[in-house]
């Protein structure tokens, strides 16, 4: 699977934007972004929790991040 090509857009209904002239031929999903989903509680949650561990010191820098991501799609 290939990884994802987002793109944030900002339309005015006519125009085609730059941000979709300069992706490749294919097939593409668009969807509105002004009217995002609610979380679920369980996300919520996961948010409280993961904000909490970040100010007790707990997070990871950006290049660990990545490592990790790295690390899974390899396999």
């Amino acid at each position: 699977m290939l990884p994802s090509m987002s793109r944030v857009l900002n339309w005015n209904g006519t125009d085609l934007p730059d941000e979709l002239r300069d992706l490749p031929a294919g097939r593409y999903v668009v969807e509105s972004a002004d009217d995002p989903p609610d979380l679920t509680d369980d996300e919520e949650e996961g948010l409280r929790q993961a904000l909490a561990s970040l100010r007790r010191g707990e997070g990871r820098t950006a290049d660990q991040v990545r490592a990790t991501i790295d690390s899974v799609l390899r396999r």
